[in-house]
């Protein structure tokens, strides 16, 4: 019983890691320690209650929150306290993670004024991007976009697609039209740099 509550609290130790690195790739304030907590300062914060807390990250005047729910399963009611959560934090944006799926009640719920977004803890316990086989990803401002498609006399339907549902457009929570710059390492050229708008 000790084994398996120990397992869970790593499993979910490694996903409240992720989603740290992810808020703070974002570029959203994230202080150290939320990173760099150790397993037994983790367990000694969440091991009585098996549930990681919500959290935010604050970016100039953007906020985003992020709900760790307590059920396996999203219903509708969870998805409810998701968003009175986000009214009571002052967010526009949310993440909600949960451990096995959402209902289909829940998602049409994520429509709504607020930027929702939704991970399964399956997809969080590896952060992707740490991977050496998965290139450096920066999401280009409007003003890069602009001169990109300026300087090689392009239209945004010449760029190559990246689709929001790719694993590394969901973690940088990319949105339809925005261009991705990936740099990757070269043999012949040093670096290679392409470029990606979100489909």
């Amino acid at each position: 019983m000790a084994q398996d509550l120990d397992r869970e609290l790593a499993r979910l130790w490694r996903v409240s890691r992720t989603v740290h690195e992810m808020v703070r790739d974002r570029g959203y304030l994230i202080a150290d320690h939320e990173i760099s907590t150790s397993f037994d300062q983790f367990k000694n914060d969440h091991g009585a209650s098996g549930v990681a807390d919500a959290d935010h990250g604050v970016r100039e005047n953007d906020r985003i929150y992020v709900y760790f729910c307590g059920e396996k399963s999203v219903s509708k009611a969870a998805m409810k306290a998701f968003i009175g959560s986000l009214d009571r934090n002052g967010a526009r944006r949310g993440i909600i993670i949960y451990s096995e799926k959402m209902s289909s009640v829940a998602k049409k719920e994520m429509q709504s004024e607020y930027t929702l977004e939704e991970f399964p803890e399956s997809d969080l316990l590896v952060n992707i991007t740490r991977h050496f086989l998965v290139p450096k990803h920066q999401i280009m401002t409007p003003e890069e976009k602009s001169a990109l498609i300026k300087k090689y006399r392009l239209k945004e339907t010449q760029l190559p697609r990246i689709m929001l549902s790719d694993p590394v457009a969901k973690y940088y929570g990319m949105k339809r039209g925005q261009v991705m710059k990936i740099e990757r390492a070269s043999e012949t050229a040093g670096r290679y740099i392409t470029y990606r708008i979100c489909m």
